[in-house]
């Protein structure tokens, strides 16, 4: 069956087309801060990845870091000048260093093994190394391929842990999280080529 009837053409309206690229820019902009928002760690709201590493043991992946960091951070802030080869940079800004394990671990291997790389930043006495092990004796569980820990450097209050996105404690010590997050982030490092991979200054051989 045939119909002769023809269907009345709209008419074009003015501007329609500013009107629907109005709408498509709208759409662009709400994907690209959607995408943004998504690279953000959760457990540091507005924070951007600053670097990455591998860490290696005889050849053997220990786990793999990330440092997170907000948009205002700085890797050498001018209270610590690149100059002084001692300083901890980064005692006054908020970061999170996440570490994702790719063996099995003891939680005590990796509190003891911590205590022993704070140690190589400054001098710690006993009291204070006693007290600092039993408080990651309990922040750190065992963990498995795939684990991940997480902790939260609070400026000038101290620092906070999570496993696998569920908190496990908060040290409210400045000078623990200072000489902690110096593990990774003080110039005396036993790690220097990861520091710099982390703070963004250079790719990990």
């Amino acid at each position: 069956m045939w119909c002769s009837t023809r269907w009345r053409a709209e008419p074009i309206q003015p501007w329609a087309w500013v009107r629907g690229l109005g709408a498509w820019l709208c759409l662009l902009l709400c994907c690209v801060g959607a995408s943004a928002q998504a690279h953000a760690n959760p457990l540091l709201p507005g924070s951007r990845l600053q670097g990455e590493a591998t860490l290696r043991y005889f050849g053997l992946r220990v786990y793999h870091a990330k440092l997170w960091t907000l948009a205002d951070f700085s890797a050498n802030p001018k209270s610590n000048p690149p100059s002084n080869p001692t300083a901890d940079q980064r005692p006054d800004q908020p970061l999170l260093l996440e570490l994702e394990y790719l063996r099995e671990l003891k939680g005590e291997q990796i509190a003891e093994r911590s205590l022993k790389e704070m140690q190589r930043g400054k001098s710690i006495s006993p009291e204070q190394a006693e007290r600092w092990l039993n408080a990651m004796k309990r922040f750190f569980p065992d963990v498995k391929a795939g684990d991940r820990i997480a902790g939260e450097l609070l400026p000038g209050q101290g620092a906070r842990f999570w496993h696998n996105l569920r908190p496990t404690g908060q040290l409210n010590d400045a000078d623990f999280a200072r000489s902690f997050f110096g593990i990774w982030l003080s110039p005396s490092t036993s790690e220097p080529d990861m520091r710099q991979a982390l703070l963004g200054v250079s790719t990990p051989r």
